[in-house]
């Protein structure tokens, strides 16, 4: 057992917070303050000083099980294994690889998440694959795409908010979410900045602003819309910006004037005086910045609702601007690196399209396969989950919990249950592994190394603090195995300069026979050095970051780049370091310059072909599932500061159940005295979809024709039972915010 304390990060949100752990006598671990790392500077949230709890043995799975007489019992890794092997390879033969289907997580480390793309694609040969990131920001990347041709959740450091003039704050509780971010926008204010929240509730995070605007659900792109028309009208767009930097302004204004002020006022109940000081706040500061997060992302028209708010700032002259600009708050631990290494249906490592030839070829060749063996993108996560037991008849799953989380959840649990064949990797046994055919236990942050990337898009490396139990293995272990039980990739090649792109600095190329000789690396070092190779040269280059530089310097921002700078102009230039890299075959220590990762975007041009922000011209349009006579009431959903994502692991940990035990609906008192119901009696909310019962909280901080629902938990009280998995056209990212329902009181 290790005796000092470990530097690492906190297994939750996409902060990922530095914390120190220290193994105590009794076999726990102590969680201890880290002040060192400039993230949350030694504070942490509840979740994160309680996160040791899962480490235990007595709520963690520590043995493999597999389905007989229909009970999970016990078995080895060999068993186990063995049964994945047959069940994925009796379904490839008899339906195909495309009925092999691969679901995997936001909370993966970058290197889990290479690894599980990789081998859906070469091993399985499937283009099923995609992730529970779907669920989080896709909304946000795919406008942050259209506008800037790149997507990374911040495009600034968190230490830049408080330095700012004016931050509107769309969708977020981040009181709740990650409450350590907090202290950056009470700084803002401290400064003398000013704080615009929207937020449908008046929430522990609305308390704390200048200004609340508490739009209907579903009416964000209206409110940004009507927020852009009167920055036109009162003469405060930054015309030389415009002019200088962006393209396809004209269009854009022209959709934005059709939404006057009063017209918008009837749409999202935010009156026009409200409207008006939302526009002085935001505009007569030199800087200012939108942050966005589920609220406006999670519609069936996010990423035209996000593309609203990035015309709002682009109108203003915000974006590539020193402590201005347009970000997103990610919500997964690694929701931003997830999506980059190709657990995505339609990327490739480094961010790069599955649709592009240069794109394949590049990434084949480290792989040592056929360009043309890659199979093309596949489906989005509900439509994935919504093909289980038809299309798709076999589904390796990895660090997600669907049953809870998806929308539509009942069906999508019906769906898990019609499979053929279910494998799930998880530390838990989550509502989803217990309907699996065999369950696998694995490692978790604390037992294993590997890399993060956080909302800013800075780069962190995990340590391993403490051994894991006796009988769990990695994720990577279990690809590694997996893929010699299943003959191995397909077409892999070795050869000392397979993968080496032009221009890598020699260290690129160490150990690359030895890996394709392995083909699925156990040792997650191993594995970031091939991600390196294949991400050399995409939007989300990390070849210039090492393990070493990431446990030097508290993280490296991407892109970064290897052997120096380059010349695309999309991030800024704080001056170039020198890294020792491998010694030279003479033995001499050869010093290049590297590059010193990216804190800040787009500071001297886009990542556009010509390197200007483009302009994108939306219009209103209502949710997919507007209130009527049958179901009058709208539902959003969201989280509490005791509970993460499914809950799957903190639903284990006694003191967060003491604070927040189960589900509730929140319901305006006016709300509440209609439908007849008092402080804690059962409600039950339906929608087309189901009905879920829960204990009414009634407050006043909601508006009168809402209800929300936390999603954390299964049975009775699950919320996403009623959501509607109506799918925004770009982004597929179904519209978990905004669903009709009508009330009902339960009889006890």
């Amino acid at each position: 057992m290790r005796t000092t304390s470990t530097p690492t990060h906190c297994p939750y949100c996409a902060l990922q917070c530095g914390m120190n752990l220290s193994p105590l006598p009794n076999g726990g671990v102590e969680v201890t303050e880290r002040a060192d790392f400039p993230v949350n500077r030694g504070a942490l949230c509840g979740k994160g000083r309680t996160a040791p709890a899962v480490l235990s043995s007595r709520v963690r799975l520590t043995s493999p099980l597999v389905r007989s007489g229909g009970a999970l019992v016990p078995a080895t890794w060999d068993e186990a294994l063995d049964r994945i092997a047959e069940g994925l390879r009796r379904t490839r033969t008899e339906h195909g690889p495309d009925a092999c289907g691969v679901f995997g997580g936001g909370g993966l480390t970058n290197e889990k998440a290479y690894a599980l793309g990789k081998f859906a694609r070469i091993v399985l040969g499937t283009s099923q694959i995609d992730y529970n990131g779907r669920f989080c920001m896709s909304s946000a990347a795919a406008a942050g795409m259209k506008a800037f041709g790149l997507d990374r959740g911040l495009p600034f450091p968190l230490e830049d908010i408080p330095r700012t003039g004016c931050v509107i704050l769309v969708g977020s509780n981040l009181a709740e979410t990650m409450p350590p971010a907090l202290r950056y926008f009470s700084e803002l204010r401290e400064n003398g900045g000013t704080l615009i929240v929207v937020d449908p509730r008046r929430t522990r995070t609305a308390e704390q602003a200048d200004l609340h605007l508490a739009p209907r659900p579903g009416t964000d792109l209206a409110l940004a819309l009507g927020l852009l028309h009167l920055v036109v009208a009162e003469g405060r767009t930054d015309e030389a910006y415009i002019r200088e930097r962006t393209s396809g302004w004209e269009e854009a204004r022209a959709a934005a004037m059709a939404h006057w002020p009063e017209y918008v006022e009837r749409i999202t109940g935010v009156s026009v005086p409200q409207l008006r000081e939302a526009v002085r706040l935001f505009c007569e500061p030199e800087s200012a910045m939108v942050l966005t997060a589920r609220g406006p992302e999670q519609q069936s028209k996010g990423t035209d609702t996000v593309g609203a708010w990035i015309n709002l700032c682009l109108a203003t002259g915000r974006p590539g601007r020193p402590l201005s600009g347009y970000g997103c708050l990610t919500g997964q631990g690694n929701g931003q690196g997830g999506r980059e290494h190709g657990q995505k249906a339609d990327q490739l490592p480094g961010y790069r399209k599955l649709v592009d030839p240069e794109a394949r070829r590049h990434v084949a060749e480290v792989w040592g396969v056929d360009p043309d063996s890659l199979p093309g993108p596949g489906r989005s996560a509900y439509e994935l989950l919504d093909a289980l037991g038809t299309d798709i008849r076999a589904l390796l799953l990895m660090g997600s919990n669907p049953v809870v989380s998806a929308p539509r959840a009942a069906h999508i649990e019906d769906r898990i249950r019609s499979l053929d064949f279910l494998a799930v990797c998880d530390v838990v046994l989550s509502e989803t592994a217990a309907l699996a055919d065999v369950v696998l236990p694995v490692t978790q942050w604390a037992e294993e190394t590997g890399t993060i990337t956080n909302l800013e898009g800075r780069v962190l490396l995990r340590r391993q603090a403490i051994t894991p139990p006796e009988g769990v293995r990695s994720d990577l272990y279990v690809l590694h195995e997996l893929a010699a039980s299943l003959d191995g990739p397909k077409g892999l090649e070795t050869g000392p300069e397979t993968g080496l792109g032009k221009g890598m600095e020699t260290d690129l190329g160490k150990g690359l026979e030895k890996s394709l000789e392995k083909g699925f690396p156990t040792d997650p070092e191993e594995v970031f050095d091939e991600l390196r190779r294949a991400s050399a040269g995409g939007l989300a280059d990390y070849s210039g970051i090492t393990y070493r530089r990431l446990a030097e310097e508290n993280g490296v921002f991407w892109p970064c780049p290897a052997g120096g700078h380059t010349d695309d102009g999309a991030g800024d230039r704080e001056g170039a370091s020198l890294d020792g890299l491998p010694d030279s075959p003479a033995g001499e220590r050869t010093e290049v310059a590297v590059h010193p990762g990216t804190p800040r975007l787009f500071l001297d041009r886009f990542a556009t072909e010509d390197g200007r922000a483009r302009f994108v011209p939306v219009s209103h349009r209502a949710a997919a599932e507007e209130p009527d006579d049958e179901y009058p009431v709208l539902l959003t959903t969201g989280r509490v500061v005791a509970q993460y994502q499914s809950g799957a692991q903190t639903r284990r940990v006694d003191e967060l159940n003491a604070a927040a035990p189960g589900p509730f609906v929140e319901l305006h008192p006016r709300l509440a005295e209609r439908l007849g119901a008092a402080e804690g009696d059962p409600v039950a909310v339906v929608s087309r979809r189901g009905r879920a019962v829960a204990p009414a909280r009634i407050t006043r901080t909601i508006r009168p024709d809402t209800v929300f629902m936390p999603f954390h938990w299964p049975g009775e009280g699950r919320a996403n039972t009623l959501t509607n998995p109506a799918l925004d056209p770009t982004s597929r990212m179904p519209e978990f915010k905004a669903c009709a329902v009508r009330l009902e009181t339960v009889r006890t």
